[in-house]
């Protein structure tokens, strides 16, 4: 891709990717074709679909309501769409839909991606704009998964949010050889780290960069509420 005979759009698409994704890391060529292909500002709030392409989470007001949560910046996407190894075989589980577009990525790069959101305005919006895009691989489903979500495994697990520590639930839901990208930690210190599942008991974890997001709505967060 060049910048040479774009639209407006597609050039601030592309100055995103050159600008922002690319620095941070994400080198993958399937990561970065998808940030072509699925269009970032049909995702965002109507009245914010200006900054669709902005280095700033941008909060996911949602038919004027505020809902305190935000979609991540696009380079924190891309990074963790990248760490996950997706395979075009793999079966995902992401933990907050949000708008859908994270989802969207991933349905993008893996065979069926199944997305929880715990807040049923957000899971609507996320859905509604999956269907619209025409992403037909993604299933959304509303509940609390913050320790885990029915009994399937998966090949690969991301949280978009961030938790304290990671419970064993979830990494006992990666099927051997399965991959899961969470930011671990609380403010001002947060690491995102893979872990990845090496046998029936065991996992290895690594770090991979440092960042600051929003915690996951759930119980185990509330806990660490003072």
């Amino acid at each position: 891709m060049t910048a040479t005979g774009l639209s407006e759009t597609e050039l601030a698409r592309f100055n995103m990717i050159e600008q922002q994704i690319r620095p941070w890391m994400v080198q993958d060529h399937r990561v970065l074709q998808a940030l072509i292909d699925v269009r970032r500002e049909r995702f965002v709030p109507p009245r914010l679909r200006a900054l669709a392409f902005s280095d700033v989470e941008l909060p996911l007001v949602i038919n004027a309501v505020d809902t305190h949560e935000t979609m991540l910046t696009p380079k924190v996407e891309a990074r963790l769409a990248q760490e996950l190894q997706l395979q075009s075989t793999d079966c995902v589980l992401e933990i907050g839909t949000g708008s859908g577009y994270q989802a969207a990525l991933l349905a993008r790069l893996a065979q069926q991606v199944t997305s929880i959101e715990i807040d049923s305005r957000i899971a609507a919006f996320g859905t509604e704009n999956l269907s619209r895009n025409k992403v037909g691989n993604v299933k959304v489903e509303i509940g609390d998964a913050h320790a885990g979500w029915g009994t399937a495994e998966y090949d690969a697990i991301l949280l978009t949010g961030s938790v304290p520590a990671v419970p064993d639930a979830l990494k006992y839901q990666l099927s051997i050889g399965g991959r899961m990208v969470v930011v671990v930690g609380t403010q001002p210190v947060m690491t995102a780290c893979r872990i990845t599942r090496t046998s029936a008991a065991s996992f290895d974890t690594e770090g991979l960069f440092d960042t600051v997001i929003k915690p996951l709505r759930g119980t185990a967060v509330s806990q660490f509420k003072f």
